[in-house]
């Protein structure tokens, strides 16, 4: 019947056709890893803008993170955001500070297969940084706004691995921002100045390694326990900055637990 009728010969091949495209999108599968985590952990913050003295206290984070292979072989991509909380207080204890600062960067990493279980990566990555510190005593100038974006480099160390005979998945992970811009107010400048009297000159500034020596750390442990996937994190982030002869740092360690889902993405 279809040798005799064209058009049912015609739908006959587009059904094929479609069938055989369908067949291969959806093994061209796209492996998505989600981690959602909380911590608490300790946070060093100085800011020369609101007070020359250190300040020391407990650190809130929540980061969600998105890992999946790309269009392009051997390339994953990479979204992060985190946020934390800080309280801090002065080794005096007559003063505090509350300190909050939320990042997102989006990373694309080459992989290098070393063995079976074991891979490298390496690649580039953008960078987005907003959030403010908040002086409890100061009268004139008590917030100083912390915003700044980078592109920097980022590298990665995989390893599935064992202990004994239970299936463990280790990461380290490491991004370094190398230049970007920087939101920083005169010193003694106010944010009255700047934005109802128009004085703005020279608050966005240019960074680099010489003047925004910053870093990010990540070691995570992914296991299974039933059929969910947990994940222990450390964190060591360390933001610092001199510009405009202010300096600022916010160091943090922290310890985060959280769940991973695996699953695919069909095109």
């Amino acid at each position: 019947l279809i040798r005799h009728d064209p058009m049912r010969k015609m739908l006959f091949i587009i059904c094929l056709l479609c069938t055989s495209l369908l067949h291969a999108q959806q093994e061209k599968q796209a492996d998505v890893v989600r981690a959602t985590l909380y911590g608490v952990g300790f946070s060093n913050i100085l800011d020369t803008y609101l007070s020359p003295q250190e300040y020391t206290g407990i650190d809130l984070r929540l980061s969600r993170e998105s890992i999946r292979k790309s269009r392009w072989e051997n390339i994953t991509q990479q979204t992060f955001f985190q946020s934390n909380l800080s309280f801090t207080h002065n080794q005096i204890e007559n003063n505090n500070t509350i300190g909050m600062l939320a990042n997102w960067n989006y990373a694309l990493h080459y992989n290098f297969p070393i063995t079976e279980n074991f891979k490298l990566l390496a690649g580039g990555l953008a960078d987005l940084n907003g959030g403010f510190t908040y002086n409890m005593r100061n009268g004139n100038n008590p917030v100083q706004a912390r915003i700044y974006a980078n592109i920097g480099a980022t590298g990665m160390a995989v390893w599935n691995t064992k202990i004994k005979n239970y299936p463990i998945s280790l990461r380290y992970q490491i991004n370094l921002p190398l230049m970007g811009v920087m939101f920083m107010p005169e010193y003694g400048q106010s944010y009255y100045e700047i934005f109802s009297l128009g004085q703005a000159d020279g608050v966005i500034n240019f960074t680099s390694l010489h003047n925004q020596p910053s870093l990010r750390q990540m070691l995570t442990a992914d296991f299974s326990v039933g059929k969910a996937t947990m994940r222990f994190a450390y964190v060591w982030d360390a933001q610092q900055a001199k510009v405009n002869d202010i300096k600022v740092h916010n160091y943090s360690h922290t310890f985060m637990i959280g769940f991973v889902k695996h699953f695919n993405i069909v095109k």
